[in-house]
């Protein structure tokens, strides 16, 4: 292992580093309007940066003094235009990192190493568990569910150039390189306007086509070929795809039924388009006797289903299959087998992805389902008129035995509209796509049975029988409060003979979402993380003491405050007492690029997962658990300390002032990166219940400070410290994966944290207090943090990802201090102290540094 992360750190050393050096070079010669000698004069800023800031400069005080000594700019205007010119130039340094990163990717990762799934074969040889295996692979499958949320800013166009960097650098071709990174330097990156969840759904259906595709292909060929003896009989696909964009109503107004629908068919005609393609392709290899004319014939109702939608759209995943199966006994019996791989990659393609490529997941907000229904009881005489005043227990009853129609086209209102025929058109994209093409509905905000049933009841007024109702409804619980009230909500659900009965029909089968990013936000990293390992934990009992099996879905963004990181470490880590059934996370914003932006990175993240799963189960180990009693308590203590030291921080009364004063938290509505609000509601005061997570740890992230991935860690450890129990910290530390993890993603989102670029507030007579708060935390977190590990640098058990952090953040630090220097000036023009017509080329400037900064931040998950 030690020699691996040497040869692997040599390699990033060599493939990276040296060659960013090498190839920044060529920037000299992108194609900067007006502005001179861009790239020395960014060199001068960056040195100019870390200078000034070891002299504890504030970000002002560095511009300012950087256009006096090496400038002579005459005018405001033009320094600003100076300033664009540089964060033009930081976006594209770091487009080139990323493409040199996902260039070496494989020199620089151990492909058939740990959590590979070359590595599960020879554990699985050597423990003789292959009859193990096959009952695992029955049943067992990691699904990957793509989401808009937006946290990525690379518009398609830059993602395409990316992806054909990446190749140049592979073939080491200069010319290309250099022509690739001219066109970086026309091409925009700042998006005029906000995308539509359609814009969304293609961006994302990119990555299924030219990615996941061809990853999953890879896995299942590798599966089939090396465990034939598991995967002989299972019709299991093991990969499974989801997909939000289109699908995703919660707090946001712009998701239609009419989107559901096109998405729908998006990602229909693209799967279709995909297997025409490699039939195409299977064609010029197959070119035998009683193979050739299948193979037309599969070639033409493909085409006609692509090319002539609506005329002859009823080819099923069924008849693909018994074609290729019909072109595999032929090859098999009479050609030798001549191609059978070619052949069976796409079987296996068609058994992962069939009519649908990805599951389209509903979700919308428990309060919509309580407002839609209180309208049908004032409109229409099919619910009583006293419904809002009736209990919980007599709402449940009504609902459960509905059997009228409501009728949508009563309402004028849109969302009550809308709610009701997109729950009539999942029989429409099921159809069309298969039951797996959109079989769940995800409730925000649960907190009730009475919410679930709410569900089953509206499915029941649009026109869904109780006997055909082929829909999955999924609880989401986030806070903390949800997450403790969540066995008991459940329990209830169980107990009431309706939705028993649903249950049976579905296969008891019961899906759970758990959320980590309000949770996070609302009780701070270590309490909302221990919150939902415990919830698993009880949630997963009570499933089993009512025959349920139960599947968690997990909710996770791409920093380690949004339940990211080590992700596949935490599934490892989850032992015996929580539900392994299936492995499912949704991937957000960066997280796509960052960890499936290529096809190898792609395979070896989906692998580690399964890997993970697979030897949960498979190889039990003591410290993949935390069945000790004594550990548990102290993971108990230690969770209600973080809880006490962030509370505090939160209830601070300038806690959102600070963030709103100093980030660019009020400018997130203007970055356009994504067609969602950034918060709940409709009302313009600030409140920490209405903001959404992703702008709330977005914005630390830019300020540098990560405060919900580490804040209340520190105090914590002490607290235990103090109470003389640290030996039982290092034993926890030592022998539990799962508080290991937590404290690596605890270290990587410290090792983004630079604290001198807000120092200058220390001694601020309003928002002083909170920035020493939060420092002070960070500082004696880290002092703990060497304690347990007995290192002295953060991440030094990841030196590669520790050094691609160490270059990233160097790159990008001109970007947050003029990021810091815009939101200075515009707060000083608001306040009277500045004089300037300037303050709109401000903001946008801002909002611009907005996307290098997070873009730079990739390797986040």
């Amino acid at each position: 292992m030690e020699h691996h992360l040497s040869r692997g750190l040599q390699q990033f050393k060599d493939k990276v580093g040296i060659k960013f050096q090498l190839f920044n070079s060529l920037f000299t010669s992108l194609p900067f309007h007006r502005i001179e000698k861009t790239g020395i004069l960014l060199s001068l800023l960056l040195n100019h940066c870390e200078e000034s800031y070891r002299k504890k400069k504030s970000p002002a005080q560095v511009i300012e003094d950087f256009f006096e000594r090496y400038t002579n700019l005459p005018n405001e205007r033009e320094r600003i235009d100076l300033l664009f010119r540089f964060v033009q130039y930081v976006e594209r340094q770091v487009v080139l990192f990323d493409a040199l990163e996902d260039a070496a990717f494989k020199d620089v990762n151990d492909i058939n190493g740990a959590g590979t799934l070359k590595h599960l074969e020879s554990e699985v040889v050597q423990s003789n568990s292959q009859e193990g295996l096959s009952k695992k692979l029955n049943d067992f499958a990691v699904r990957l569910v793509l989401t808009a949320h937006p946290t990525q800013f690379y518009p398609g166009p830059v993602l395409g150039i990316i992806n054909d960097l990446s190749r140049a650098l592979i073939e080491n071709n200069a010319s290309q390189i250099n022509q690739y990174l001219q066109q970086l330097g026309k091409t925009p990156f700042f998006k005029k306007q906000k995308p539509t969840p359609y814009d969304e759904a293609v961006s994302l259906i990119w990555y299924l086509e030219n990615i996941f595709y061809n990853a999953a292909g890879r896995i299942m060929s590798f599966l089939k070929d090396q465990f034939p003896h598991a995967m002989e009989h299972s019709k299991n696909p093991v990969i499974t795809m989801g997909f939000w964009p289109g699908g995703d109503r919660d707090g946001n107004p712009n998701v239609t039924t009419e989107t559901t629908l096109k998405v729908a068919e998006n990602l229909n005609s693209t799967i279709i388009k995909c297997y025409y393609l490699d039939v195409r392709r299977l064609k010029r290899r197959l070119t035998f006797k009683g193979v050739d004319t299948i193979l037309i014939e599969l070639e033409e109702r493909l085409y006609h289903n692509l090319f002539f939608p609506g005329q002859n759209s009823d080819i099923t995943k069924d008849e693909i299959l018994q074609k290729l199966y019909a072109i595999r006994e032929v090859l098999i019996y009479q050609h030798n087998s001549m191609f059978l791989p070619l052949l069976d990659k796409l079987i296996n393609k068609v058994l992962v992805f069939g009519m649908h490529f990805a599951s389209l997941d509903i979700r919308q907000d428990s309060s919509v389902h309580h407002s839609v229904l209180e309208a049908i009881a004032a409109q229409e005489d099919i619910l009583p008129k006293n419904y809002k005043d009736l209990s919980a227990e007599e709402r449940i009853s009504i609902l459960t035995r509905t059997e009228a129609k409501a009728n949508p086209e009563l309402y004028k209102d849109l969302l009550i509209k809308d709610t009701l025929l997109c729950m009539a058109a999942v029989k429409d994209i099921q159809k069309k796509n298969g039951e797996i093409g959109c079989n769940r509905y995800i409730i925000s905000q649960c907190n009730s049975a009475l919410n679930v049933m709410e569900v089953y009841g509206l499915f029941l007024l649009s026109g869904w029988k109780k006997s055909e109702l082929s829909v999955d409804i999924v609880p989401l619980f986030e806070t903390i409060d949800d997450l403790r009230h969540a066995p008991f909500i459940m329990k209830e659900l169980y107990e009431n003979k309706d939705y028993r009965n649903h249950l049976g029909a579905r296969g008891n089968l019961q899906s759970i979402m758990l959320g980590f990013s309000d949770g996070t936000k609302d009780g701070g990293y270590l309490m909302a993380n221990w919150s939902i390992y415990r919830a698993k934990e009880e949630l997963t009992r009570i499933s089993r003491d009512y025959g349920i099996d139960i599947i968690f879905f997990d909710g996770r963004g791409g920093p380690p405050a949004r339940g990211g990181g080590k992700t596949h470490k935490f599934y490892a880590s989850m032992g015996q007492n929580i539900s392994n059934k299936e492995i499912q996370l949704t991937i957000q914003g960066q997280t796509v690029s960052s960890n499936f932006g290529t096809i190898d990175s792609a395979q070896y993240n989906i692998e580690q997962l399964l890997h993970a799963g697979i030897t949960n189960d498979l190889f039990p180990r003591k410290e993949r658990s935390l069945e000790d009693e004594d550990l548990r308590n102290l993971m108990d203590e230690l969770s209600e300390e973080g809880l006490k030291a962030y509370t505090a921080l939160k209830q601070h009364p300038n806690f959102l002032p600070y963030l709103s004063h100093v980030s660019p938290l009020q400018f997130y509505a203007q970055t356009n990166i994504g067609s969602r609000p950034a918060k709940r509601g409709g009302s313009s005061k600030l409140s920490l219940k209405d903001l959404r997570a992703i702008p709330f740890v977005g914005s630390w992230s830019q300020l540098k400070q990560n405060v919900p991935g580490y804040y209340g860690v520190g105090t914590a450890l002490q607290a235990l410290d103090k109470k003389g129990r640290f030996a039982e910290l290092k034993n926890l530390y030592k022998s539990s994966l799962y508080f290991k993890t937590l404290i690596d993603n605890c270290e990587m989102a410290m090792k983004k944290c630079f604290f001198p670029l807000t120092a200058y507030l220390s001694d601020h007579p309003q928002y002083g207090e909170v920035w020493n708060m939060i420092y002070a935390e960070y500082e004696l977190t880290q002092r703990y943090i060497f304690l347990l590990s007995d290192k002295n640098e953060l991440m030094a058990d990841y030196p590669v990802e520790q050094m691609s952090i160490q270059m990233r953040e160097r790159i990008v630090l001109p970007l947050t201090t003029i990021q810091q220097f815009a939101i200075a000036c515009i707060r000083d023009i608001d306040d009277g102290k500045l004089m300037s017509s300037s303050k709109e080329a401000l903001e946008r400037l801002v909002v611009r540094c907005s996307f290098g900064i997070i873009n730079a931040g990739r390797n986040s998950a």
